[in-house]
C-alpha cells in the first residue's frame, strides 16, 4: 500500500491523532449471496440458506449434519473456541493449535471432560490428528480471541482475556523447532488487558486490544523479554491485523460513546509507521474512518490484494449489543455479516460488497426460525463471527464461521459479487452430550485454518470440537 496507515473497523477512534472522516454509504444493498450448487456426496440443507430448522431436530436429520461440496476427514475433542491456527516448523512437521473455551471459568464444566488449555495437534496425517500436549500457562487457559501464530519467526502468542477483561498476561512460545512441543519463552503482564490481538508480519510487534478502551503495542524483538511500547486509552478496538509492510493495521472498532452505549461502528484508518520504526514516543495516528448503519459488532478485517488494489475482508459478529435498543429489538437489531472493503486509498475506504446468507435477511429473522435450537440466544444465533483467507495474494476463497450455520465458504474472485460455494455444519443434537452452558445446534466461532496443498480447511465448533474438512467437487481448486 502506498500510504502507511492503520485501518480500524469501527467509528472514529477516540484519543488518537490525525484527520478523521466518515461515511455510512455502502455500494450494495443487504441481500444473500447466491446459494451454493452442491455436487455429489453432499448432504444439503433442507431449508433456506444457513438454516437448521427445528423440524430437522425432531426428525433426526440435524444429527446427520449438513455438507455441500465438503466431507469430514477427522474430528477431535468435543469443544472448540475462537481460533484454529496452522504452522509448519523447520523440520517440515505441521501442527494445528486451537483454544477450546469461550469464557473461563464459565466453560469449566464442559472442559472437565475435554480438558483445559490450548490444544496442540500433530497434523502429519490430517485425517488422524494426534494431540501432543495442552498449553496451560495463564494466557493459554483463556486466550479468548487473541491466539495468533507468527510464521516468519515461528512464535505462538496469546493474551489472557476476557471477563472484562483479565490482566493482559502475554504468553509467547517458540514453535519453530518442534511445533508439537511449544516452548514457553515468556509470560508477562506486557499486554496490559486482554481480548483480541494483531501481529506484525516481521514478528517484532504484538498488538493487543481490550475492547474496554485500550490499544497496546508490545515489542517482541526479544520474545523472552517483551517490552510495552505504548498504551492508548479511550479506544474501543476489537481484532487487529497488519498489512504486509507492517505500517498499516486493520482492526475492529466497536464504535464511540454517544447517545447509546457505543455507536458508529464501521472502518477507520490509522498510521503505525512510527511504531514500526521504533521512533521515540511513537503512537498510531488516525487517517480516516468509515461507518455503516447496519453494523453489529465488528470482529476482524483480514487484508488481501486483488487486481492491483488493497482490500480487507471484514466480518461483524452476533447482533449489536451496544445500542441501548439492541437486545430489546432482538431479533431485528443489526446482525453480523461479512463485507469486502476497498482500502486502496486509505483516506477513502468503501464497502464494495456484503456477504450474507438467506437466514440473515430481515424478512425471515423474526419468523419461524426463532424456534430453531440456539436461535434466540444472542451470543449464538444466526450471525457471523470469524473469517479467514488462505492467502493475502489474490485469494479466490474465504471461509467464515457463522455460528448456527456452521462453516461457510465463499468464492471472492469477483469482489463485487461473492457467492457461496460450500459449507459444513455438524450441529449438536439435544441430549447428545452434556453441553452447559452452551445450547444445542451449531456453535461455529473459530477463524478457520487452511491446508492449500491438500484442499482442506480446519475449524472448530464450540459444541462439537475440531474438524478436518475436505473440499470436494472441484472447490479445492480455489485454494490454488
Amino acid at each position: 500500500m502506498a500510504t502507511a496507515a492503520l485501518v480500524v473497523v469501527g467509528g472514529a477512534a477516540v484519543g488518537l491523532g490525525g484527520s478523521v472522516g466518515g461515511s455510512s454509504v455502502t455500494d450494495a444493498p443487504r441481500a444473500a449471496v447466491p446459494v451454493a450448487d452442491c455436487g455429489p456426496g453432499s448432504r444439503p440443507e433442507t431449508d433456506i440458506q444457513g438454516r437448521v430448522p427445528l423440524a430437522d431436530y425432531v426428525s433426526g436429520r440435524a444429527g446427520e449434519g449438513y455438507t455441500c461440496n465438503t466431507r469430514e476427514l477427522a474430528r477431535h475433542g468435543t469443544t472448540g473456541g475462537f481460533k484454529v491456527l496452522r504452522y509448519t516448523d523447520r523440520t517440515g512437521r505441521t501442527c494445528a493449535y486451537y483454544d477450546n473455551t469461550l469464557l473461563f471459568p464459565r466453560d469449566a464444566l464442559d472442559n472437565l471432560v475435554d480438558g483445559q488449555g490450548t490444544v496442540v495437534l500433530d497434523m502429519t496425517r490430517p485425517s488422524r490428528p494426534v494431540e501432543t500436549t495442552r498449553l496451560t500457562s495463564p494466557a493459554m487457559i483463556s486466550p479468548h480471541e487473541s491466539l495468533l501464530v507468527n510464521k516468519r519467526r515461528g512464535l505462538l502468542a496469546g493474551v489472557l482475556g476476557t471477563a472484562a477483561t483479565y490482566p493482559g498476561i502475554l504468553d509467547v512460545y517458540d514453535i519453530s523447532r518442534d511445533c508439537r512441543a511449544p516452548r514457553l519463552l515468556s509470560s508477562t503482564p506486557s499486554g496490559v488487558l486482554g481480548h483480541e490481538s494483531g501481529w506484525s508480519k516481521d514478528g517484532r510487534t504484538f498488538y493487543t486490544s481490550s475492547a474496554v478502551q485500550t490499544l497496546v503495542g508490545v515489542d517482541l524483538t526479544d520474545p523472552a523479554d517483551p517490552e510495552t511500547l505504548f498504551v492508548r486509552p479511550g479506544v474501543y478496538y476489537h481484532g487487529l491485523r497488519l498489512s504486509s509492510d507492517d505500517r498499516t493495521l486493520y482492526a475492529a472498532n466497536l464504535g464511540t460513546p454517544g447517545p447509546t452505549l457505543l455507536s458508529g461502528a464501521g472502518l477507520a484508518v490509522l498510521d503505525v509507521s512510527d511504531v514500526h520504526e521504533r521512533l521515540p514516543d511513537a503512537e498510531p495516528q488516525v487517517i480516516s474512518t468509515l461507518a455503516w448503519d447496519d453494523a453489529s459488532i465488528p470482529q476482524v478485517a483480514e487484508p488481501f490484494r486483488r487486481g492491483g488494489r488493497d482490500y480487507v475482508f471484514e466480518i461483524d459478529e452476533f447482533i449489536d449489543f451496544f445500542e441501548l435498543t439492541g437486545l430489546a429489538a432482538f431479533p431485528r437489531s443489526p446482525v453480523g455479516i461479512a463485507r469486502i472493503i476497498d482500502v486502496d486509498d486509505p483516506r477513502r475506504p468503501r464497502v464494495v460488497s456484503e456477504i450474507a446468507l438467506e437466514v440473515h435477511e430481515d424478512e425471515v429473522r423474526d419468523g419461524p426460525q426463532l424456534l430453531d435450537p440456539g436461535a434466540l440466544f444472542p451470543a449464538q444465533g444466526y450471525a457471523g463471527h470469524y473469517c479467514s483467507l488462505p492467502t493475502r495474494r489474490a485469494p479466490k476463497i474465504a471461509g467464515c464461521s457463522m455460528i448456527l450455520s456452521g462453516l461457510r465458504l465463499f468464492d471472492i474472485r469477483d469482489v463485487r459479487n461473492p457467492r457461496e460455494v460450500a459449507y459444513f455444519n455438524q450441529p449438536l443434537v439435544p441430549g447428545e452430550r452434556l453441553a452447559l452452558p452452551t445450547l444445542a445446534g451449531g456453535y461455529a466461532m473459530s477463524a478457520p485454518a487452511w491446508d492449500r496443498r491438500r484442499g482442506q480447511v480446519w475449524y472448530s465448533d464450540v459444541n462439537t470440537g475440531f474438524y478436518t474438512v475436505k473440499l470436494t467437487n472441484g472447490v479445492a481448486r480455489l485454494l490454488r
